[in-house]
């Protein structure tokens, strides 16, 4: 029984990294297409529409995913009865949403807002009907259908859009991709779960898991309002056109960075698990699981940044060329996020709930300020401050969890050290050597950039202390594919 779900679990992760490498490529697909078809008014509109709902996810999802995964039991009547919260739930919030449509037409002296933020409630419905079976196929590590669904999903509503754009749909193809992504999804969730809900039962009670869901909603709603304060800042100050500029830069950044780090998160989130009581083998694990964030995705942001404007030329078009130092700010964010993200496996691993939403709450605040006094020096200054935020909050988070766990701090500093040196004379080389290209065209630019990034952090490799480094991420890299468990004398990579 534990050898099958060993198996089930390797190959559910394995599944999941594959999907999400295709979703990414998907989205950056979606962004250098539609792009080309749609204005920048198209997704200003799009991006103001889905901060309602994002935080109306929040609540419909209620933390009851995460709940029914958890339990350590769940009988199909308790099951049944989460399936009908979750749906009564995205029912409420549909009818919300179409109630706020028209004062938010109003409050935005946008009309085409309300038809489209009419048509978006329909994803409440959707997804609360979707939760508990894909809550189910989690719980049961059935990972490669829920994969499989995942990218259909993503791939339909693509091709939907890119149809409708070209037809001429103009804002209406981002709100078809929307909903044809919620409903394919609703679809084959039902099929491959293969399970249809009964009627409530009052008998089996669920109290504790909404009780814990509750907790998991005050901490994400925490997080979101300070996700979302730089997008409700710029469109309130500088209107729809500069909004979409700058939500499309975020898209090819920080959208991405997010698809990657999930998966990395559900490997190593049951590695440090397992090894909680072993403190010096806890250390080694967390300061390796920081190089691999740092090095695997900080060099490739690092040479992003160096080639803003010929990725964006590629990526985006010609006409999109003030998203350039945007995106460069974004790829830096990302690095400095990617460095502190090993922080929060921490938190998780240890079960320090409390404590993370004491520290979510303080760098919230932290980020809202500097992302006010960034918005006076225009859609720039935010995308500064957006930057500026994580390098602040990063040893706030490492000084925060030293006073509740154990934790390496010299060896993270040391570790991030290397890290931000490596990468910044990567995103230097790339810089450079696209510059020296640009003539020749974007492509070439972009060709020449990445060669130079790529052969400047090989070079790294002849010190000796990158080399260990190097050992290291090799070790994690094997720790992180492995589908048994260590042995007890396994040795493990150094830090």
């Amino acid at each position: 029984m534990a050898s099958s779900l060993a198996h089930d679990a390797a190959r559910g992760a394995l599944f999941t990294m594959l999907a999400q490498g295709a979703r990414i490529l998907l989205q950056l697909v979606s962004v250098a297409v539609l792009a080309r078809l749609l204005t920048p008014h198209d997704y200003g509109l799009l991006a103001i529409a889905l901060v309602l709902v994002g935080l109306g996810e929040i609540f419909r999802d209620f933390g009851l995913t995460s709940a029914s995964i958890q339990a350590p039991t769940l009988s199909t009547e308790q099951r049944d009865n989460l399936f009908w919260i979750n749906a009564l739930i995205g029912s409420g919030l549909a009818l919300a949403m179409l109630a706020a449509s028209w004062p938010l037409g109003a409050l935005t002296g946008e009309p085409d807002i309300v038809p489209m933020v009419q048509w978006l409630s329909l994803l409440f419905l959707a997804n609360g009907f979707a939760t508990q079976h894909r809550a189910n196929l989690m719980r049961e590590v059935r990972l490669r259908p829920l994969a499989i669904v995942d990218v259909a999903a993503a791939a339909i509503a693509l091709a939907v859009a890119i149809a409708a754009a070209m037809l001429g749909a103009g804002f209406w193809a981002l709100v078809l991709q929307q909903l044809c992504n919620g409903l394919v999804t609703l679809v084959g969730v039902v099929i491959a779960g293969r399970w249809l809900p009964g009627r409530y039962s009052r008998a089996h009670s669920v109290r504790t898991m909404v009780t814990f869901g509750w907790n998991l909603v005050a901490a994400n709603l925490v997080q979101y309002a300070a996700k979302q304060v730089d997008t409700v800042l710029v469109a309130a100050r500088f209107g729809t056109a500069p909004l979409g500029v700058y939500n499309r830069a975020y898209q090819l950044v920080m959208t991405p960075l997010g698809q990657v780090r999930s998966p990395l998160q559900s490997v190593a989130l049951p590695v440090l698990s397992r090894l909680q009581q072993d403190q010096p083998r806890f250390e080694t694990y967390v300061t390796a699981a920081q190089l691999a964030l740092g090095y695997l995705i900080g060099i490739p942001i690092a040479m992003l940044a160096g080639l803003a404007e010929p990725v964006v030329a590629i990526m985006l078009g010609d006409a999109w060329a003030e998203a350039a130092p945007i995106l460069r700010m974004f790829a830096i964010a990302g690095l400095l996020t990617t460095l502190s993200y090993v922080g929060y496996w921490v938190y998780l691993a240890r079960g320090l709930g409390g404590p993370l939403l004491r520290y979510t709450l303080v760098t919230a605040v932290i980020k809202v300020v500097c992302i006010v006094i960034g918005s006076f020096f225009g859609v720039i200054g935010v995308a500064v401050a957006f930057a500026v935020h994580p390098a602040i909050a990063w040893p706030i988070s490492l000084a925060w969890l030293s006073r509740v766990t154990p934790m390496p701090t010299r060896r993270l500093y040391g570790g991030a050290a290397r890290i931000v040196a490596v990468t910044l004379l990567a995103g230097l080389a790339a810089w450079a050597a696209g510059e020296w290209a640009a003539p020749a065209g974007s492509w070439a630019a972009v060709g020449a950039g990445l060669g130079a990034g790529l052969l400047l952090a090989a070079s790294s490799l002849l010190l000796p202390i990158y080399r260990r480094d190097a050992g290291s991420l090799l070790g994690f890299i094997r720790l992180m594919a492995s589908r048994r468990r260590p042995a007890a004398g396994a040795s493990a990579p150094t830090g």
